[in-house]
């Protein structure tokens, strides 16, 4: 008896959100520590860490965006096109047409609010079903990368090429290579992004009136209503916050690349979508973390960096290994979840 009061007790001290986040980082830190051991080579350096964040800067961001869709209630699968859309304009802009790395942030921006003013309203407003609007805007964003330039190519905006390779270094963490000179780790500049942005939508998330609202229109939007939520307004500004930081995540994608290319950013949707799941985002809306979607991302890459330290260099194998991942996750979850159900009945 006793033991089922303590285990009724452990459950109902955490929210389902909080449950789902230290699970989610309790099978990260087991998974990078199981790579470490039994792998070893580069995941036993810092820099093998920092490089997953450096070549997933943009996917956090997106991811992030993403989850406060999922948060609500909708979902938003454009996000992948309109990466790629960002960093083909912002190519030719500053290539074939002069421009400055202000005008092609302010043109990274402007395309994230477009698209989420457009896709906001037509989900909040005129209440049709988000994936359709976003697969709908993921057409379009496809299309139109193609019509701003059919060839992909390399930027060679010198002032944009010296911000690309903008390193910031982490003391204290560098090794000594076979010549024994001392290597510093290193982060790239969309990392600070990305960072600041996941504690930027942690603090909204937590502390605002914004993110209460989130949550509770994503867990019930009738009771939701009878708070006195605006329940469409609060919809909207999902979409619209998901779009203007996919045009950001764009940017930094743009940074981290360097040129422009039709085929950029393709499945990078599935893999917001992924991410967000991993990190403990329900399908079904009102539960999710933003910290929880940062190792969600970090989970992800770690599983395709061991799945290609094997040996297992096909795409497949990685196709393969992620499905795997989000049906563990997915079971996990609603495990956990008709667990403490279950607990809390007693």
């Amino acid at each position: 008896m006793k033991n089922t009061k303590e285990k009724t007790s452990i459950f109902n001290k955490m929210s389902d959100t909080n449950l789902l986040l230290t699970i989610t980082v309790v099978i990260f830190f087991f998974m990078y520590i199981g790579a470490v051991l039994f792998q070893g080579g580069g995941f036993t350096k810092p820099q093998m860490f920092f490089n997953i964040l450096n070549a997933n800067a943009s996917l956090i961001i997106t991811a992030c965006g993403m989850s406060i869709v999922m948060i609500s209630g909708g979902i938003d699968i454009s996000v992948g096109g309109v990466v790629a859309l960002v960093s083909m304009c912002c190519a030719v802009y500053l290539d074939y047409h002069d421009g400055s790395i202000i005008g092609s942030v302010l043109i990274a921006l402007g395309i994230g609010l477009a698209y989420g003013l457009v896709q906001g309203v037509l989900v909040a407003y005129f209440d049709i079903q988000p994936f359709i609007v976003s697969l709908a805007g993921m057409f379009f964003a496809r299309g139109m990368t193609t019509i701003v330039n059919t060839a992909p190519f390399n930027v060679e905006d010198p002032e944009f090429n010296a911000l690309k390779l903008t390193r910031i270094n982490v003391p204290g963490l560098g090794t000594v290579n076979k010549k024994g000179i001392y290597v510093p780790a290193y982060v790239e500049i969309g990392v600070l992004v990305a960072l600041l942005i996941v504690v930027i939508l942690f603090l909204v998330l937590r502390y605002t009136r914004l993110g209460r609202s989130l949550y509770a229109v994503g867990g019930n939007k009738q009771s939701a209503l009878m708070l006195g939520i605006n329940v469409k307004r609060t919809k909207f500004l999902s979409h619209l916050i998901c779009s203007i930081l996919a045009g950001i995540g764009g940017y930094v994608y743009f940074l981290h690349v360097g040129s422009g290319a039709a085929s950029h950013a393709m499945g990078m949707e599935m893999n917001a979508i992924a991410s967000s799941i991993i990190g403990g985002t329900m399908l079904t809306g009102g539960v999710g973390n933003i910290i929880g979607t940062l190792f969600g991302v970090l989970s992800l890459s770690t599983i395709q960096n061991i799945v290609a330290s094997a040996g297992l260099d096909q795409a497949w194998w990685t196709g393969i290994t992620i499905a795997a991942m989000l049906c563990i996750f997915l079971l996990i979850q609603s495990i956990v979840m008709s667990q403490k159900k279950k607990a809390l009945k007693i």
